[in-house]
């Protein structure tokens, strides 16, 4: 039997866990935790799991192999740690953290465990991902990768921490750690300098140089209301032989190389966004959305934020720094 815990459930990404429980046999739900008892209730309530506020409190009596944190963004940072050092590996909805002292504290909290962390980015397991990964040898060299990330804000809906910088870390820290995982495994990065923009709070963009390559992420929260999706995903790969226009909101991958004109790519079925990383930690093995991926994303997009806020200045990074 796997023994799962929720720590944090202020945001509704906690439903791609509950989304694994009636499909992964010997998984349970034994507690959840959430500074709300309401909000934790009902979370709770369908799967009769025990409900607590303290989510201490509910690491040292239940003892989960896993714990799912989705709380409020300033919280998650300590709540990893804290459910690191139970001994649970831990599911983290994006993003992890949202400062760079938090997250040198998971990352040495994480080698000294030997838990795993695994972040759901859960453009990875999109059918239009998986399609361009297969088709990426016929692009050649990617040199170029831009891609934007309009999000509807509806704000009425929107709780107030939301709107507090310290507990909500930034627009890039949030949205544009998704593309820049997806950026590293199409262009398959290891170093390079990272500097961002801002603009309102709600506008921003990461700009990633490397050995090779260059990618642009817009990200922000003015899709207008009129739009018929929530978030209008983006990403176009540019390559020596050929681009790839990545349409994640249309589901639509479309190819053009040098000796083809654009076509849509026909598309596999896609995995849900906990799917494959839950059934990998049942199975006492390491998600392929590894510690050390979600640590140099997150890592990445945190220094993205942080140049932002002093001007744009360049800053190095590297996997394992």
């Amino acid at each position: 039997m796997t023994r799962i815990a929720i720590a944090g459930a202020a945001h509704p990404h906690v439903g791609y866990l509950t989304a694994e429980l009636d499909h992964l046999p010997g998984a349970v739900l034994v507690a959840v935790a959430d500074p709300s008892r309401e909000t934790a209730e009902r979370w709770a309530a369908p799967y009769d799991a025990k409900v607590f506020t303290d989510h201490q409190e509910m690491l040292r009596e239940e003892r989960p192999d896993v714990v799912m944190v989705a709380g409020i963004y300033g919280d998650r940072g300590r709540v990893t740690v804290d459910a690191l050092n139970a001994g649970a590996h831990v599911l983290a909805d994006k993003p992890l953290c949202t400062t760079l002292a938090d997250l040198d504290a998971i990352e040495e909290t994480a080698r000294r465990t030997g838990r795993h962390v695994t972040v759901l980015f859960e453009k990875r397991y999109y059918p239009v991902t998986l399609a361009a990964r297969e088709i990426l040898g016929r692009l050649g060299t990617i040199h170029g990768v831009v891609s934007s990330g309009p999000h509807k804000l509806n704000r009425p809906t929107r709780p107030a921490w939301f709107f507090e910088p310290e507990q909500y870390g930034g627009v890039l820290n949030d949205l544009a750690v998704h593309d820049i995982d997806a950026a590293l495994l199409f262009t398959g990065l290891t170093s390079g300098t990272v500097s961002g923009a801002v603009v309102g709070g709600s506008y921003g963009v990461a700009t990633l140089n490397g050995a090779g390559a260059v990618v642009t992420a817009g990200v922000d929260w003015m899709n207008p209301a009129g739009s018929p999706v929530h978030g209008d995903y983006r990403m176009k790969l540019i390559g020596t032989h050929g681009t790839a226009e990545l349409l994640w909101a249309r589901n639509r991958l479309v190819l053009t190389t040098h000796e083809a004109a654009p076509y849509d790519v026909p598309l596999p079925a896609g995995h849900r966004p906990a799917e494959l990383p839950l059934q990998a930690l049942a199975a006492g093995n390491e998600p392929d959305i590894t510690t050390e991926r979600s640590i140099l994303a997150t890592r990445i997009a945190l220094l993205a934020q942080q140049s932002a806020e002093h001007g744009g200045v360049p800053i190095d990074w590297s996997i394992g720094c």
